[in-house]
């Protein structure tokens, strides 16, 4: 497993251990509460420590493979003066990063890079996932960001052909060379952010809503020499998702138009020949889902805990509420509050609340029987913690590593 993905080792550092104490003490005590006949305790007043932010749903692209197609372009909209008491209110009682992505795309968001100003300013860790359309914008954001802080760019392919057919941006002008180009700029007004470029992997079989996606599989390693020639640090290879009856985001392999076992394997061979590009300078990472379905045991990731610990620790914040899950982003059962749900401390003690709620009547076992999750690690680790008869909490201490992203 990549550090990045360690989640368990992320939330024994020494910064966030006491945090992590508190939820697992509270979730002991309403255990023993239970088991007692006792009323049980309240939630403690506890923000996550990472949430998704969806700023907008508006996008300037169309991309075939997009698993928030149902939401693009809605009306929705967070009020400015709200979304910031929120993200004050939330970095007061715990929060320490938050990842600009998803919904649509973050930089069409008015007064994008004054906001990015404004969650440094609450010293949170800030990340960017966008399409790369607004480069002018990702610039100026950048000036404010931080070392620890990162910008990756949604790509998926090699060539400006390929892009063009899988994105659909609206500018006839936006194109791969048209994006790259500002990543010199972007690296020479703040040097410690780190940028990366982004490649979903699809091929023949696999679709949206039945809808079949270009397969890419072939710019694999056209993608790494691109990103290594325009200044990225780093590429990054995963899997497509597809959107499951559920309403959870899934990886269903089983759609491929040949066999399985055929697409890895052309899936390793144009991998290692990107792999052959790494030095010090670029790196090539493979996702933990990319990982799992290569070594075929992808399915032990979807084997839950009943209880999901993390949706207390890391959330999504959209313009339609608060959801527990960037797989469930939407799903009204996994809807934990409105967007309003950390607008103030009034709200904040509801949506505490609303967290207990949601850790018992979400039965992960069941709900993400479908999802190759990443958290299911780290959940099965809390689950431990939580069950474990020891009378006193005390996580054991990984190194710090500054890294609060969930």
């Amino acid at each position: 497993m990549h550090s990045i993905h360690d989640f368990t080792a992320k939330l024994r550092q020494p910064s966030l251990r006491g945090h992590v104490e508190r939820y697992v003490q509270w979730r002991r005590a309403v255990e023993q509460a239970r088991l007692a006949g006792r009323q049980e305790p309240k939630p403690p007043a506890l923000a996550p420590i990472s949430i998704n932010l969806d700023l907008t749903t508006a996008c300037n692209y169309r991309c075939t493979h997009c698993i928030d197609w149902d939401i693009l372009n809605t009306k929705h909209k967070h009020r400015e003066a709200e979304l910031r008491d929120s993200m004050t209110q939330m970095a007061g009682t715990g929060l320490r990063s938050v990842i600009l992505i998803g919904g649509g795309e973050p930089t069409l968001y008015p007064g994008f890079a004054d906001f990015v100003a404004h969650l440094k300013g609450l010293k949170l860790q800030v990340s960017i996932v966008s399409n790369g359309s607004r480069g002018d914008r990702l610039l100026a954001a950048a000036q404010h960001m931080r070392e620890q802080d990162w910008i990756r760019l949604s790509l998926d392919s090699g060539s400006n052909e390929l892009f063009r057919a899988m994105h659909k941006p609206v500018d006839p002008k936006c194109d791969l060379d048209a994006i790259c180009a500002w990543i010199p700029r972007i690296k020479a007004a703040q040097p410690a952010v780190r940028c990366g470029f982004s490649y979903i992997i699809t091929w023949q079989g696999s679709s949206r809503e039945e809808n079949a996606l270009h397969e890419n599989i072939h710019e694999i390693a056209l993608a790494a020499e691109r990103a290594k020639r325009a200044g990225f640090d780093y590429i990054a290879f995963k899997p497509v998702l597809e959107r499951h009856a559920s309403g959870a985001e899934v990886m269903d392999p089983g759609k491929a138009a040949s066999d399985l076992a055929e697409v890895v394997a052309r899936i390793r061979a144009e991998l290692d020949r990107a792999k052959q590009l790494a030095d010090e300078r670029f790196s090539v990472y493979e996702s933990t889902n990319l990982r799992v379905l290569e070594q075929g045991n992808w399915r032990d990731f979807t084997r839950q805990p009943r209880t999901c610990h993390m949706q207390s620790l890391r959330q999504v914040l959209t313009p339609t509420g608060l959801y527990n899950c960037p797989a469930h982003r939407g799903v009204e059962k996994a809807k934990i509050g409105e967007a309003a749900a950390y607008a103030g401390g009034a709200n904040a003690g509801e949506t505490a609340a609303a967290v207990g709620g949601i850790l018992e009547r979400f039965d992960a076992s069941h709900e993400c029987r479908e999802v190759t999750c990443l958290y299911n690690g780290v959940n099965w680790w809390l689950e431990k913690l939580v069950h474990d008869p020891t009378a006193e909490v005390e996580i054991e201490p990984s190194d710090e590593r500054g890294d609060y992203f969930l």
